[in-house]
């Protein structure tokens, strides 16, 4: 494991187009899905990765809060499965069985959609308004795996409520930290160091 922060895209980057198969349902989902809401929340994961481990249930938490707030959630994982098979379509799907995901979890093989967001890590979170358009990108809150603080969402979550009630976000966004995404050999993104 290489210990890796977000890339910080800039704020008012347009989502890039994805059109991803869910591993759970097999559905292609795509941006055009999420056109009309108040929000989307873009997530990077892994099944493997001890960082996304330590807050998935604060993960599934965020889709039953909000799935009656015309926020749209989707959570995406484009780890290299031949060298990382715990990151596979099926144990992705297991995954999010296990932890009653309520929205998409999918797979990104090409990686491309990973380099379109200048994903970095698992976990790492893009909030998009509804004009598509990056406002909040960086950490769930501060709880790591090491220390000993409780994992609450505070930052995504004040971030998603600002948006919601059309105000501005306020925090300071501080980058997401966890695993790198898993590249493939020779696919590594520039600015992955």
């Amino acid at each position: 494991m290489v210990l890796t922060s977000s890339t910080m895209l800039a704020l008012n980057s347009e989502a890039p187009f994805f059109s991803l198969p869910d591993t759970v349902s097999n559905k292609i989902i795509s941006l055009d899905d999420f056109r009309g809401c108040k929000g989307l929340l873009v997530m990077f994961i892994s099944r493997h990765c001890p960082f996304v481990k330590h807050i998935k249930t604060e993960l599934a938490k965020l889709g039953k809060d909000y799935q009656h707030k015309n926020l749209g959630l989707l959570a995406i994982s484009s780890n290299d499965v031949v060298n990382y098979p715990d990151d596979s379509p099926e144990n992705l799907k297991l995954m999010a069985q296990e932890e009653g995901f309520n929205f998409p979890v999918c797979y990104d093989e090409t990686q491309e959609i990973a380099k379109a967001y200048k994903a970095a890590c698992t976990p790492d979170f893009y909030l998009f308004n509804h004009k598509l358009k990056l406002v909040y990108r960086g950490q769930l809150d501060d709880s790591r795996p090491s220390l000993n603080i409780p994992v609450t969402g505070k930052d995504l979550r004040s971030s998603i409520d600002a948006l919601l009630l059309n105000k501005s976000i306020e925090i300071e966004q501080k980058p997401s930290v966890g695993c790198n995404i898993k590249w493939k050999l020779g696919n590594e993104p520039e600015y992955f160091n």
